[in-house]
């Protein structure tokens, strides 16, 4: 278990083509999903995210990264990786809308492990089936960037969106 406390903070960097495009700061909710909390704060303190991309942006919707894979320019494998180890899920009543942190997964409910996605719009539909760990607190126009980035048919920026996170006490 890692040192998460209230006061804990990700700021997710993002960069496209080399320019900043600005941060989205997160606000964790360990009180309700303390293992995807501890996980990605141990991933951010590693340096697992940075260089990673968003690989996905659904406008309307979300926009989803943490794929090592995304660290490859080949962009057939994003969307496929994680960290090698998996998470528990811990769904709970914390309503998916705009601004929510909540942990992707395959159809098996236990199988995140480090791919996480920014909802932009509010979607109920997936309370109760996806593990909501935080919120973005300030930048969510960041996120209204990236979501409106020009895309591939499986929904990856044409140019790299790139992340860098760090972990702080508020």
């Amino acid at each position: 278990m890692t040192d998460v406390t209230e006061k804990t903070q990700a700021t997710i960097t993002v960069t496209s083509k080399g320019a900043a495009v600005g941060d989205m700061v997160i606000r964790f909710f360990p009180d309700v999903a303390p293992g995807h909390v501890d996980n990605f704060v141990k991933l951010s303190k590693d340096g697992f995210y940075n260089g990673t991309t968003f690989h996905r942006v659904i406008p309307g919707f979300m926009i989803q990264g943490g794929d090592p894979n995304s660290k490859n320019p080949d962009r057939s494998m994003h969307g496929m990786g994680g960290p090698g180890h998996k998470v528990k899920a811990e769904f709970n009543s914390k309503p998916h809308k705009r601004g929510v942190v909540s942990m992707a997964r395959s159809n098996d409910p236990d199988s995140a492990g480090s791919q996480f996605f920014i909802c932009v719009a509010d979607a109920n539909f997936l309370d109760w089936q996806y593990t909501v760990f935080g919120e973005v607190i300030s930048g969510m126009e960041v996120a209204d960037t990236v979501v409106g980035m020009k895309r591939d048919g499986r929904d990856n920026p044409l140019e790299r969106v790139e992340m860098t996170v760090t972990i702080s006490e508020g």
